[in-house]
């Protein structure tokens, strides 16, 4: 088994909340992740049309909420384009907070997790404040620190329209006590500019996330050439060590797929070697890596564990990886209990 960077137990980031049992990004699919032994969970950052930061996997809320059935709404359904990509629905930065209160989230993939949707109706959409008021809560009842592990969405964008995410989350943040290297604290962008940005403003840990193609929006802006694929390199890892402690990646950039979903194996007919060297590379630049997303479900499993996501788990963990976004944090935590990844408290 390999170790973790900093040779303690990797962490749990509860995805989105404990999003296969709970309508993701609500505070009960947080408060359940807490329970079910998250270390991190992870809201999605967007922003109101009066500057409040709430929790959404995207802007477009018309797939997370009932915004279709408020017939008040009806004329604020529109066409963007958001990161080059046209987008159909109700965004919310046309919407202030006390409009968006009077909605309800619902399940986002109820062909998947029906039994989410009994939910549906019920849960508001948290703003940042909410969701920190309950870590903090839930973090003095069961004496655990849970930390939060907030991304920024759509940087360029939401700064080309003054709704710019960074300093209402640098302001929020410093106003509820954390500050310094050692608070419970990543945020995480896809973006780099703003990431750069932030690391000139805030002691805080930033988290560089790595697709497995494309490359960063910022830099289709900028006319950068640079790709993710440039950026896994020892090079691109050690100017991500300027700015970053981590980094944020596709599973497949450290266990690719084959064609057929298989994980590539020594030997196997595969353009990459398996595992790649990316959690090798970046702790020899200082970085702790992060893998996303771990979920049960066999339609996003490798057909090597089907019917058996603790075997993925396994899997990353001991190639040394310091922590897992997960669906599942429970599935998560159970092989993390195990006595081979106990290295240590998170």
């Amino acid at each position: 088994m390999s170790r973790t960077l900093q040779d303690i137990s990797p962490i749990i980031i509860a995805h989105r909340g404990a999003s296969g049992y709970r309508p993701e990004h609500t505070l009960a699919a947080y408060e359940l992740a807490i329970a079910l032994g998250a270390d991190y969970i992870e809201p999605d950052l967007v922003s109101t049309k009066d500057g409040v930061l709430i929790a959404r996997h995207e802007n477009d809320i018309s797939e997370t909420t009932n915004i279709a059935n408020h017939a008040e709404f009806g004329h604020l359904q529109t066409t963007k384009i958001i990161d080059g990509e046209s987008k159909t629905g109700w965004f919310t930065e046309d919407f202030t907070l006390r409009e968006l209160k009077t909605l309800r989230a619902k399940e986002r993939i109820p062909q998947l997790r029906f039994q989410n949707t009994a939910y549906d109706g019920l849960l508001e959409i948290p703003t940042l404040q909410e969701i920190i008021d309950l870590v903090k809560v839930k973090s003095s009842e069961i004496n655990r620190e849970i930390g939060i592990y907030p991304e920024i969405k759509h940087p360029t964008y939401f700064q080309s329209i003054g709704l710019a995410l960074e300093a209402p989350l640098l302001a929020t943040l410093t106003a509820n006590g954390y500050q310094g290297a050692n608070a419970p604290v990543f945020i995480q962008s896809f973006e780099v500019s703003n990431l750069q940005d932030l690391s000139t403003k805030t002691d805080l840990s930033l988290v560089q996330l790595l697709n497995d193609s494309g490359k960063p929006y910022d830099f289709v802006v900028s006319g950068c050439e640079s790709t993710y694929a440039d950026l896994v390199t020892a090079s691109g890892l050690a100017e991500i060590a300027k700015y970053a402690k981590a980094i944020g990646i596709h599973k497949n950039l450290l266990v690719p797929r084959d064609s057929n979903g298989k994980l590539c194996r020594r030997g196997a007919a595969c353009r990459q070697t398996s595992p790649t060297s990316l959690v090798t590379d970046a702790h020899a630049a200082g970085l702790m890596v992060h893998v996303w997303t771990f979920r049960n479900e066999d339609c996003f499993l490798p057909l090597d564990f089907q019917g058996n996501p603790q075997g993925e788990y396994e899997l990353f963990f001991n190639l040394g990886v310091d922590g897992v976004f997960s669906d599942y944090p429970d599935t998560a935590f159970a092989v993390k209990e195990k006595p081979q990844f106990k290295l240590g408290s998170p």
